[in-house]
């Protein structure tokens, strides 16, 4: 999981954005102004910025152009003027990726996970999720229970990590449409999820009224029930 700098002046979106961060399970430092920014991002050293260009001190452009000369750490631009040439300056001082006001905070999450995986060191690799019987690795892309791989589907596969990597937690269908849609439009519509869920379960060898592994918890979603230990690629 990665630390995001979460930079707004406005005090809603900063606790709308830190909502998102922290529901991918990642970790949300704070900003209201340029100068704070850059001393926090210098300070801290975070992940992923997600960079409003409107800010009070320097604006978002200034900034970025400062944390470039630092780092190369990824940053977003959030504005809300669509202008291209807006759009340009800043991904010509550096800006990885820019999402326009108001933004739909799903897509703004898929950015900042394909942001993470791009920036992520090639010798990184994911650890391996076990639980009893059932190991997942996200490196290999592969799902065994007791050594048999499960043959799952891509999106099998992203909902099993999803509600893998947060046992315990009760992901709503909405949640776990984000679990498993990567950057692409999802068109998945929510009842989709459970039909997905039937799949995986009967992969799994799973009992729904007595469940080892994925619980349905009425009228909220889903959960993993067991533990999960990580352990080294």
């Amino acid at each position: 999981m990665a630390s995001v700098l979460i930079v707004d002046d406005d005090p809603k979106i900063r606790d709308l954005l830190r909502l998102y961060v922290e529901r991918e399970g990642h970790t949300a430092l704070f900003a209201a102004d340029g100068p704070s920014a850059l001393r926090t991002a210098i300070e801290r050293r975070p992940d992923l910025v997600l960079l409003d260009v409107m800010l009070p001190g320097l604006d978002g452009f200034e900034v970025c152009r400062r944390l470039r000369e630092e780092s190369q750490v990824p940053v977003i631009l959030l504005t809300a003027r669509s202008g291209d040439s807006d759009k340009v300056v800043g991904l010509d001082l550096g800006a990885d990726d820019y999402v326009v006001k108001p933004f739909s905070p799903r897509e703004l999450m898929a950015r900042v996970r394909a942001q993470l995986r791009r920036h992520r060191p090639e010798s990184e690799d994911e650890p391996i999720l076990v639980s009893g019987d059932l190991e997942l690795d996200p490196n290999a892309v592969e799902a065994r229970v007791n050594g048999r791989p499960l043959g799952l589907t891509p999106f099998e596969f992203r909902l099993l990590r999803g509600l893998m990597r947060r046992p315990g937690r009760v992901f709503s269908r909405d949640d776990l449409i984000d679990a498993i849609h990567g950057d692409e439009d999802p068109g998945i519509f929510d009842r989709t999820i459970d039909v997905h869920l039937g799949r995986l379960r009967r992969k799994l060898r799973d009992d729904p009224d007595d469940p080892r592994y994925i619980a349905t918890v009425r009228t909220v979603g889903y959960k993993f029930v067991g533990s999960v230990e990580q352990k080294p690629a």
